[in-house]
């Protein structure tokens, strides 16, 4: 039996990493916004989510990618 990776993996790695990348758009356009005020710090967080989607891509294309002996 083969085993494949489900693509619900891929899905939550662009949504997680999707969340990364608006964060990181918003802690730049915050101090343009608020005249110079900084992100409260769950934006800071909030921009661990792109690397965090990034390597759940890359396990995903990693299993999805192997090839059955």
């Amino acid at each position: 039996m083969q085993k494949t990776s489900s693509p619900r993996l891929l899905q939550a790695a662009g949504i997680v990493f999707g969340i990364g990348i608006l964060a990181i758009v918003a802690l730049f356009l915050t101090p343009l916004v608020t005249d110079g005020d900084t992100a409260p710090t769950a934006v800071y967080l909030l921009t661990m989510c792109a690397p965090l989607g990034f390597v759940l891509g890359l396990v995903y294309a990693l299993r999805a990618g192997r090839r059955a002996r």
